[in-house]
């Protein structure tokens, strides 16, 4: 009997023993080095830029994003990618959702005012795409009786209309894809956004060779990395992005991701370098 109670006694120790030391594993691997993660922010719809595959993630922002998450001492499967639309990067880095957004965000006094920005780390411009057998097109002017294309919501098409081609006429599609197709055949004659973002839409393989850029440089867009005020991450991405210029590795990702498009673009901007 006095066995008996001694053994009961040991397997309820034992029991209490094992619970507390599961429970103090959990809280020690939840901040552990050999589970820590890193959190960026990027477009998931973004071709050639920022877009979720069916393979992964791929374009020029994941590819800057990756190699400065590796110089931050993170492996490829230690990023958790996060979608940030355009109205909510802002909103993610203060809520801490993510440690720092590439995707085509840029600089500009008024983000400037809530988050802080490494970079720039590319210099792109407001453009046009046309098809490539169009040579009606040739400066922003010639964009007057022209149909002219941009997704609802953007600016872009507006900012055409008022400062360079008055009698543009503006065509509002759902997304850039509507507008690629409409481009494609022939319902509209040329498709505004940024450079970079219409490169990548047309080096989709679909539509090589049937798009071409114009070049007009309507706009400067200096995209940035977007990481929480005052945080300590700003030094050490501009640092990151320095080597990735260095080493050759920044216009491979360019011509891998942009190329197809025939996308020339600036050359990299110097951190800090700010063109108004």
């Amino acid at each position: 009997m006095k066995l008996r109670k001694v053994t009961a006694a040991s397997a309820v120790a034992l029991t209490l023993a094992l619970t507390a030391t599961a429970c103090g594993g959990d809280d020690n691997d939840s901040g552990s080095g050999g589970g820590k993660t890193i959190k960026i922010g990027i477009k998931f719809d973004q071709p050639g830029l920022g877009q979720k595959t069916p393979d992964g993630y791929a374009g020029f922002d994941v590819d800057v994003a990756t190699y400065v998450a590796k110089k931050l001492g993170y492996k490829p499967d230690q990023i958790e990618w996060k979608e940030s639309k355009s109205a909510d990067r802002e909103t993610m880095l203060q809520r801490g959702d993510v440690d720092f957004i590439a995707a085509t965000y840029s600089i500009t006094p008024k983000r400037e005012a809530k988050v802080d920005f490494a970079g720039p780390y590319l210099l792109a411009h407001q453009d046009v795409l046309v098809r490539a057998d169009d040579n009606s097109i040739k400066s922003p002017a010639d964009l007057n009786s022209k149909k002219l294309c941009s997704v609802t919501g953007s600016t872009s098409a507006q900012n055409v209309k008022d400062k360079l081609a008055p009698k543009a006429n503006l065509q509002k599609y759902p997304t850039y894809s509507a507008c690629l197709t409409g481009l494609q055949n022939g319902a509209i004659d040329a498709l505004t956004t940024d450079d970079s973002i219409l490169a990548g839409y047309a080096a989709q393989e679909q539509f090589k060779g049937k798009f071409k850029l114009g070049g007009f440089k309507m706009t400067n867009e200096n995209y940035g990395i977007g990481v929480k005020k005052g945080s300590d991450l700003k030094a050490k991405i501009n640092k990151a992005l320095e080597e990735m210029v260095a080493d050759g590795s920044w216009q491979k990702a360019v011509e891998k991701n942009l190329g197809p498009a025939n996308y020339k673009n600036e050359p990299a901007p110097k951190i800090g370098d700010i063109k108004s």
